[in-house]
């Protein structure tokens, strides 16, 4: 049989197939081949004697969290207290170079006074300008169409309000502000592992870790390469490797200029390529 893995505990993997589950182990000739089964793969499964056969190929998978086949990472970004442009660009470029589609959510636009609100409103445009799916936190019904057969992969900052958006978006959770590791099946009782639930004909996981992921498998031209409206571009610049950072003639730094990219996303991006030795 067919199945997906939705959680791992230990050596368990529990197996989704036909909405059935089942609680399976991996074969030994896994680790001597060091392949590793993780949430999210396609395998052949011995329903009878609950053993895992063959790990099909993945489209994409992560280390930190270890989950495979994502299809899209909903980002849940707070406006309050502070918009922290920097994690947020950072999240979309290693999730595009992860061949999964970033979706934004921005959260607590209602504390925001006017003069905030007009501000906030420009990255807004901005991110959707060059390409991204942008969501406010109150448009509910619009965000629940995203999960629709697709593997979904929750991350934010603690605080972002991840847990207001699970609550609005199915009531059955019903988590409290703060808590959302506890009812996704990793409170401070069970082991800290990712796991896959459904929610509106979709799968979704709450990633421990995503936000804290860094640059580690990433070239500068990986960095620069995944900041989307870079690649539109970058054809005009004078050398055909430029990194858009001390070179004369840079179409780049010609549009940061003139504000067609946005001065946060290119300080980001220096920032970021700053970071790789």
């Amino acid at each position: 049989m067919q199945g997906r893995i939705v959680k791992i505990i230990s050596n368990d993997y529990t197996v989704s197939s036909n909405n059935k589950l089942f609680i399976c182990k991996s074969r030994g000739l896994f680790r001597n081949q060091n392949i590793k089964p993780l949430v999210g793969d396609i395998v052949e499964f011995d329903e009878l004697n609950n053993y895992i056969l063959k790990v099909l190929p993945r489209k994409n998978s992560l280390i930190r969290p270890p989950i495979a086949n994502i299809d899209q990472a909903l980002i849940v970004t707070n406006v309050k207290p502070s918009f922290d442009t920097n994690l947020l660009d950072k999240l979309l470029c290693i999730i595009e170079y992860n061949n999964i589609i970033p979706i934004i959510c921005f959260t607590k636009l209602d504390l925001l006074n006017e003069e905030e609100l007009i501000n906030i409103n420009k990255y807004i445009t901005y991110y959707k300008k060059i390409g991204y799916q942008v969501f406010i936190n109150t448009e509910i019904e619009e965000i629940k169409k995203i999960f629709n057969e697709k593997i979904t992969v929750l991350t934010g900052q603690t605080g972002a309000g991840k847990s207001t958006l699970i609550n609005k978006l199915d009531s059955k959770f019903n988590i409290k502000t703060g808590e959302i590791s506890k009812a996704l099946g990793r409170g401070k009782h069970t082991t800290r592992h990712v796991e896959l639930h459904k929610l509106y004909n979709g799968l979704v996981a709450d990633t421990p870790g995503f936000s804290n992921v860094d640059f580690d498998d990433m070239s500068k031209e990986d960095i620069r390469d995944n900041f989307i409206e870079f690649n539109e571009y970058k054809d005009n610049c004078k050398f055909r490797d430029c990194m858009h950072k001390n070179e004369n003639i840079c179409e780049i730094k010609n549009k940061v200029e003139e504000k067609e990219i946005i001065e946060s996303r290119y300080e980001n991006y220096l920032n970021f390529i700053g970071r790789i030795s």
